[in-house]
């Protein structure tokens, strides 16, 4: 086995300022991958001086430029051009530690897994000290994705970071997975469908990605934009996960963790909402997502009364804000 079965899939956008942090853990990986796919969706600051100064020391880097079409149409775009027998996805504003994926490489190969599961630590930049995503998930020999997934969402602690998998790329092409375009955490259906369906999988517990928490500052028409997209992303997604729980008929237990996982997510929408700048177009939002049958999805997946008792307030204030309309 040698490392060239390995292909990372790197999208970058406007990440001047983390992007060399991010190439030099990539030129540091032992052993070192031979297929590095970094696809430039269009940036306009410095970012593809930064990728030109790492030509000679990333000579396995394939640099894809394209016109901006956000996270997902370019991690598609690293998808279709990946040669490795396994893939994973790095974040251009994060980076990697030295032996990220040698052990996760051998473990596919040795157990024909369809994923290798890895953890990660939140990278505070210096503010506070660094800790893992999953503190206390207990390593796992080889099992199928669902189980993983079922023991993940009762301890109520599921993440679904898609730069946290080694992927067997025939799996991924084999289902057909695609990353849904201009959909923010688009991380949600990807993960949970390819958990759903991969038959061995393995968690290790190993710190393979550094996830950067940075301090970000939004003007309020920023901050608008923002939210709206989450809001109207988080819906797709609830949507997504209600028709993959309405399949799992032969798994009542593993259905009712996957509602519960869903309306308590969805219900952050409406934290979001109440965060807008523009109260009137939150209004109109809420008062939206009412009419549209986003509040009923959510009732019919609601577990227990709490969840009822927050999704009646909610519409509630939706009828109030919008006069019954």
């Amino acid at each position: 086995m040698t490392a060239s079965l390995l292909s990372l899939v790197v999208p970058v956008y406007n990440v001047a300022p983390y992007l060399p942090r991010c190439l030099e853990s990539l030129a540091a990986l032992n052993p070192p991958v031979d297929e590095i796919i970094v696809v430039d969706d269009g940036s306009t600051d410095d970012c593809p001086t930064i990728l030109a100064g790492f030509a000679s020391r990333l000579p396995q880097m394939r640099v894809i430029r394209q016109e901006n079409g956000g996270l997902s149409a370019a991690r598609n775009t690293g998808l279709d051009a990946a040669h490795g027998k396994y893939l994973a996805f790095v974040d251009s504003d994060d980076f990697v530690s030295p032996d990220a994926y040698a052990d996760a490489l051998r473990l596919a190969e040795d157990g024909q897994l369809d994923m290798v599961l890895l953890n990660a630590n939140y990278h505070f930049e210096g503010r506070e000290k660094d800790y893992p995503i999953y503190a206390d998930a207990p390593v796992t020999g080889i099992v199928p994705g669902r189980e993983w997934l079922r023991q993940r969402l009762r301890a109520g602690r599921f993440l679904h970071m898609v730069w946290m998998h080694l992927y067997r790329r025939d799996f991924i092409e084999g289902k057909g997975y695609r990353f849904v375009p201009r959909l923010i955490h688009e991380d949600v259906i990807w993960t949970t469908r390819a958990l759903l369906a991969a038959t061995r999988v393995r968690y290790t517990g190993h710190i393979a990605v550094h996830y950067r928490i940075p301090l970000r500052r939004f003007t309020p028409e920023q901050s608008q934009r923002r939210l709206q997209a989450i809001v109207d992303s988080s819906v797709v997604n609830a949507e997504a996960l209600a028709a993959m729980s309405a399949a799992l008929d032969d798994d009542a237990e593993l259905r009712a963790l996957i509602d519960e996982h869903l309306v308590d997510g969805a219900l952050s929408v409406f934290h979001k909402l109440a965060k807008m700048p523009d109260r009137e177009a939150a209004a109109r939002t809420l008062c939206r997502l009412r009419r549209e049958g986003f509040l009923r999805l959510l009732w019919r997946h609601a577990r227990d009364n709490a969840q009822r008792r927050r999704i009646a307030r909610h519409w509630l204030r939706s009828w109030l804000a919008g006069a019954g309309k």
